[in-house]
């Protein structure tokens, strides 16, 4: 059975091809967006006053040095097969580096769903994997020099909405914990399901918007954008597989890998490569990765979670 959060994205999708009046104003969208942050940081944050903090250093680390490989993976792709110039090539790489909030939310209400637990450290993963590639972006994009705005690119990347809310919210959850946060519950996660599913309307819109630009991109970014998905989740199964993580686990870790940021990529890339036809990145990670993500990638990471575990254990 297909999740009804998911039915609401292909609803928006279906509306923005008929060209329906349905539109979501800007500043809900916003409001939405800082609800599923926050909410995301707060269950984070509660999991990991839970947890031995020392104990989590380690596949920190791991982590993180294996999402650095992505960009360096995508880049030479991107310059070679696709013959993008190393402007474009270096903004796509980051975006694929960096991660997606909402596809990740989309994997923990999947989980959900069919009762699957996993690890609530998770979301300290998350807002790890946000910063490294795209700094990876822009020295593939320009190297180490005296142009690069080095102290604003780290504003915009360090200070933006994602990194601030999800730093931030899963700081008072881990200071708070789960007593201190009580008062909260009910409406952070009681009414999350509620609230990505708008969420995901909009983003149907949205994406139905940049098919577009996802067309004159061609065949080849199209291809990039659901095969290196795939790639990338296999390395975040062999990651969690290799750090003990349970089955959901090990499937929200594929789906971060796998996941395109088409929040704080684009943003700090506007800033740090402005050369870059922003069209191309954002059109392949929210008009194909993100659909794809949501529609095929969730459930298929979660069975190679499940049979790498299987093989495995």
């Amino acid at each position: 059975m297909i999740d009804p959060v998911t039915l609401f994205f292909a609803l928006g999708v279906i509306a923005g091809l008929l060209r329906s009046d349905l539109k979501m104003s800007s500043g809900l969208y916003e409001t939405l967006s800082v609800f599923l942050l926050v909410a995301i940081g707060l269950k984070g944050g509660v999991e990991l006053a839970r947890a031995e903090v020392a104990q989590l250093l380690w596949p920190i680390v791991i982590v993180a040095l294996m999402g650095c490989g992505t960009p360096l993976v995508a880049y030479p792709v991107l310059r070679r097969l696709g013959r993008l110039s190393q402007p474009d090539a270096a903004s796509i790489a980051a975006h694929y580096g960096s991660v997606s909030v909402v596809t990740f939310a989309v994997c923990v209400s999947y989980l959900a769903r069919l009762a699957v637990p996993f690890e609530g450290h998770m979301a300290v993963f998350l807002v790890i994997l946000e910063v490294p590639a795209l700094a990876i972006g822009v020295l593939l994009a320009k190297g180490i020099g005296r142009e690069t705005r080095w102290a604003v690119l780290a504003r915009e990347v360090l200070c933006g909405k994602a990194v601030v809310l999800l730093t931030g919210s899963l700081l008072i959850g881990w200071i708070s914990g789960a007593d201190g946060l009580q008062g909260l519950e009910r409406f952070y996660m009681d009414l999350f399901k509620g609230m990505l599913s708008l969420f995901l309307l909009g983003m149907g819109l949205i994406t139905a918007a940049r098919l577009e630009d996802v067309r004159r991109s061609g065949a080849f970014l199209v291809g990039f954008g659901i095969l290196m998905p795939l790639v990338s989740a296999v390395g975040g199964v062999v990651v969690g597989q290799a750090l003990g993580l349970s089955v959901g686990g090990t499937t929200l870790l594929a789906t971060l890998y796998a996941s395109a940021s088409y929040i704080a990529a684009p943003a700090a890339m506007r800033i740090a490569i402005p050369e870059a036809n922003p069209a191309l990145s954002i059109g392949a990670a929210l008009g194909v990765t993100f659909p794809f993500n949501v529609f095929v990638g969730v459930p298929l990471y979660h069975w190679m979670a499940t049979l790498a575990h299987r093989t495995g254990g």
